[in-house]
C-alpha cells in the first residue's frame, strides 16, 4: 500500500482490439498496470464453445500475440499486467502466458490465475432468466454451453496481492479489473462505498480503450479526430482519493476531451445514479469533469452505496449455425434486378419445408461494386448486393439456403456475380442472478 499517485493504461477494450497502441504504452507510458479488457457476453459464450471443441482452448485467441508484444517491455518498466483474456479457460490461458515467458527467456515471471467464476453446475432448468421475460433456463430449449458469474475485487485482490507479474481472470466485471489494483495500492476499505464508486468510474472510463481517446468518436463533418489511424489507448493518473486525470501518449493520434469522456461515461449505463457492479452501487450523477490541459480531462466526485447482494451471471447457449450468403448486381437497373432476385429467393426458401419465417433477405450496399459509380437518373444505386441469412440448428437447411443463393448466378436476373457464402457456429446468451455465498473464487500461481 502506498499513498502515491498510480498510473494505469488500457491495452484493449474488446476481444480483437489492436495490439500496437498497447505496446506503445508498455514501452513509453511508465505505468503501474496495463489492463487488457476483452470479454463480452458473446465472446464468453464463444469461449465455452471453443473449449468444448478443444479442452486446451477457450481463452482469447490473441493472448499469445499480446503477451509476446508487452511482457518484456512491461517487465523493463516495472509494469504489471491485468487481463480477463482467460475467458472460459483461465488455467489454460495462464499456461500460455508462462509458455510465452519461457520462449522470451523471462525466467521467474509469475502469473496469478483467478478461478471460480464458472457456475454452470449451479444452474438447472428452473433457473429464472431475468432478461428472458422471467422464463426459465429450460424454456430456452437450446443446449447450455456454460455460465459465468461477474466476479469483483474480492476475487481479484488475492491475485494482486501475490505480486504476480500477470493477473489473468475469466468473467469479472470490467471496471473491477482497474479497481482491484487501485484498492490494493491505496488500501481502501472494502466498504468505503464513496471511494469504490469513484474508482469504479475510473475503471468504467478506461475499460473500452479507444472509445475515450477518439477511436469510437469520429463522425466526419461533425466530430473531427486527429490522426485516427494512429489513435492511442488511454492512460489514467489516479490520486489516493480516486480522482483521476485521463490522458494519452503525446505521440499518439486521437484525442481526449470533455466530449470523448462524457460519451464513455454514459456508455452502457442505464441508470447513472445506480450503476450496479459486484463491488459497489456506483453513482456517476455526482461526477465532475474538467479539462486540465491538452488531451487531459480530470474526473472526480463520483459516489456509491452498498454493493448488490447478488451477482449477475451470463448464461451461454448453443445458438446453432448462422448461414450467410450473397450475390451482387451492378450497372444500369441493378436495384430492380436485385429486388427481383430477392423475390425469387423468398419464393424458393418458402417452398423448403420448415424454412419459411426462419430467414431474412436484404438488399445492401451503396456503390460498393463500382467504386466510382453514381446513382442513376431515378436516384437508384447502380450496384446492390442481395444478402440472405438464417440461424438454425439444422445444417442441411442452411446448406440448402446457400445453394439457392449461389444458383442465382445463372438462375436469377441478369448480371449476378461475386457469390460468397459461409456457415459459422452461433451462440445465444441470457442472464440470471446468483447469491454471493454460492461463489468460491480461488487463485492459482504459475512461474516460468
Amino acid at each position: 500500500m502506498t499513498t502515491d499517485m498510480m498510473r494505469m493504461g488500457s491495452g484493449a477494450g474488446f476481444s480483437s482490439d489492436r495490439l500496437g497502441p498497447a505496446v506503445d504504452l508498455a514501452k513509453q507510458a511508465e505505468l503501474d498496470w496495463l489492463v487488457f479488457e476483452t470479454i463480452g457476453e458473446r465472446t464468453l459464450a464463444f469461449g465455452h464453445r471453443d473449449r468444448l471443441a478443444n479442452p486446451s482452448r477457450g481463452y482469447n485467441p490473441q493472448l499469445a500475440a499480446r503477451m509476446r508484444g508487452v511482457l518484456q517491455p512491461c517487465r523493463d518498466q516495472g509494469t504489471r499486467i491485468m487481463t480477463n483474456m482467460g475467458v472460459a479457460n483461465v488455467e489454460a490461458a495462464a499456461e500460455v502466458v508462462i509458455s510465452v515467458a519461457r520462449e522470451l527467456g523471462m525466467k521467474g515471471l509469475k502469473v496469478a490465475a483467478v478461478l471460480g467464476d464458472e457456475v454452470t453446475d449451479q444452474l438447472n432448468d428452473d433457473t429464472i432468466l431475468f432478461d428472458y421475460g422471467g422464463r426459465t433456463l429450460g424454456e430456452v430449449d437450446r443446449p447450455l454451453v456454460g455460465a459465468n458469474a461477474y466476479l469483483g475485487i474480492d476475487a481479484i485482490l488475492p491475485a494482486v496481492e501475490t505480486g504476480a507479474d500477470v493477473v489473468i481472470t475469466g468473467r469479472v466485471a470490467d471496471p473491477s479489473l482497474f479497481l482491484a489494483p487501485i484498492v490494493n495500492q491505496f488500501g481502501w476499505a472494502r466498504d468505503d462505498w464513496a471511494k469504490l464508486g469513484q474508482g469504479t468510474l475510473v475503471g468504467h472510463l478506461m475499460e473500452c480503450g479507444m472509445q475515450i481517446t477518439g477511436g469510437y468518436f469520429a463522425d466526419p463533418g461533425r466530430k473531427h479526430v486527429p490522426r485516427p489511424a494512429e489513435c492511442g489507448y488511454p492512460i489514467a493518473a489516479i490520486d489516493p482519493d480516486g480522482g483521476a486525470e485521463i490522458t494519452k501518449l503525446e505521440t499518439a493520434g486521437g484525442m481526449v476531451n470533455m466530449a470523448t469522456v462524457k460519451e464513455q461515461l454514459m456508455y452502457e449505463v442505464h441508470d447513472p445514479t445506480r450503476y450496479l457492479t459486484p463491488d459497489v452501487t456506483a453513482d456517476f450523477s455526482t461526477a465532475r469533469l474538467n479539462e486540465s490541459g491538452q488531451d487531459r480531462v480530470r474526473v472526480a466526485s463520483a459516489g456509491g452505496t452498498e454493493r448488490p447482494k447478488q451477482l449477475k451471471v451470463t448464461v451461454g447457449f448453443d445458438g446453432g449455425l448462422l448461414g450467410e450468403a450473397g450475390v451482387s448486381y451492378a450497372g444500369v437497373n441493378a436495384a430492380a434486378r436485385a429486388r427481383l432476385a430477392a423475390d425469387i429467393l423468398r419464393q424458393r426458401f418458402d417452398d423448403v419445408p420448415g424454412m419459411a419465417g426462419q430467414y431474412r433477405v436484404d438488399l445492401i450496399g451503396l456503390n460498393s461494386v463500382h467504386g466510382t459509380a453514381k446513382p442513376d437518373a431515378e436516384g437508384e444505386s447502380q450496384d446492390v448486393r442481395v444478402r440472405a441469412a438464417m440461424r438454425s440448428m439444422d445444417r442441411d437447411m442452411i446448406e440448402t439456403m446457400l445453394w439457392e443463393v449461389e444458383a442465382m448466378l445463372c438462375c436469377g436476373p441478369a448480371g449476378g456475380g461475386g457469390y460468397r457464402g459461409q456457415i459459422t457456429p452461433g451462440v445465444v446468451t441470457h442472464s440470471t442472478m446468483i447469491d454471493r455465498d454460492a461463489i468460491s473464487p480461488s487463485v492459482k500461481v504459475y512461474e516460468a
